[in-house]
């Protein structure tokens, strides 16, 4: 009788070649989720793999993965640092390894690495029906959060004047206001930067930076992704990943850019994650007809919250 490979090797960084086993191990394990969950119909696609480049990218050192004794993929952890905030996701164990504390060891890894990053935030997002998930965390040391709402609004035009995107400017105006954007970050949302997630966009073709402008003072930026984010499927909305805004009324001028942006370039749709922490956007987008799509539990270390901002701050813990 064949026996079973149970070995595990230590922790290595994920590179593209890996993504078509890291899609199938994604897609397999969460789609088992949703079956434990009595969603038996439902089928999690695979990711399409310029959005891996980009997890894999954006996480840098912290894109780890197993491996069984032949060297495939049993389990990764997306590990994300931007400036003093940190995330996991996605991450996931193979079917047939799980229960066997491979989960909790990767889950601790990404813990630690992130603490030697020197972060003040680490945090997760898992499904809020998954009890299971809810009370593996748990028992790490994650506490729950208030829910991430994903919302979706029709692609509208608008005349917004004052919003620039940053592929529209020539290099040196570009790395300028990157720089402005990273100082604005700063100011709403002391130490946390994401000025890696802005370059890795716009270098891989992936969508833009909208900047929101009063008279020449910025006052908020977005970072959005036009690229579809399963495989196959064509893109049909774009998808806000970060917004900073130093009150709610450029927070709701950046998401009408957005929009505008979307519809220029004949998307239907825009979407984006709002925390719960967000109520006043919340409502804004609620007003204006958006609809809800689905939640997400958000859970943070105890004794690693998330900061608090000084104005309006929305940052996706998924990819």
């Amino acid at each position: 009788m064949r026996r079973t490979d149970r070995h595990v090797g230590p922790a290595e960084r994920a590179t593209p070649r890996d993504i078509p086993v890291l899609n199938r191990l994604f897609s397999d394990a969460f789609t088992e989720r949703y079956r434990r969950d009595g969603l038996s119909g439902v089928r999690v696609p695979f990711l399409n793999p310029e959005v891996w480049r980009y997890a894999i990218a954006n996480a840098g050192d912290g894109a780890f993965v197993w491996r069984d004794s032949r060297g495939s993929p049993i389990a990764f952890n997306m590990v994300h640092a931007s400036g003093s905030e940190g995330w996991m996701g996605p991450l996931a164990v193979h079917l047939d390894r799980q229960g066997h504390g491979l989960g909790q060891q990767i889950v601790n890894h990404g813990i630690a690495w992130l603490q030697h990053q020197g972060v003040t935030t680490i945090g997760l997002e898992t499904m809020p029906r998954t009890v299971d998930n809810i009370g593996f965390y748990s028992r790490l040391g994650f506490r729950p959060a208030p829910l991430t709402t994903t919302l979706q609004g029709v692609a509208t035009p608008t005349a917004t004047p004052d919003v620039v995107a940053l592929g529209n400017l020539d290099v040196e105006e570009a790395a300028a206001m990157l720089a402005r954007c990273r100082a604005l970050t700063d100011e709403v949302a002391p130490g946390v930067d994401y000025g890696r997630e802005c370059e890795l966009t716009r270098a891989n073709g992936l969508g833009d930076v909208g900047l929101i402008m009063r008279g020449s003072e910025l006052v908020g930026w977005l970072l959005w992704h036009v690229v579809g984010l399963a495989q196959g499927r064509v893109a049909e909305e774009l998808r806000i990943l970060k917004l900073v805004a130093k009150d709610l009324d450029t927070a709701t001028r950046a998401v009408a850019a957005a929009s505008s942006a979307a519809a220029s370039q004949r998307l239907s749709f825009v979407s984006l994650r709002c925390q719960g922490s967000e109520l006043g956007l919340y409502g804004a987008l609620i007003e204006m007809n958006w609809r809800v799509q689905w939640t997400d539990l958000r859970m943070t270390l105890e004794g690693y919250p998330e900061v608090v901002p000084q104005g309006v701050l929305l940052t996706n813990w998924e990819i």
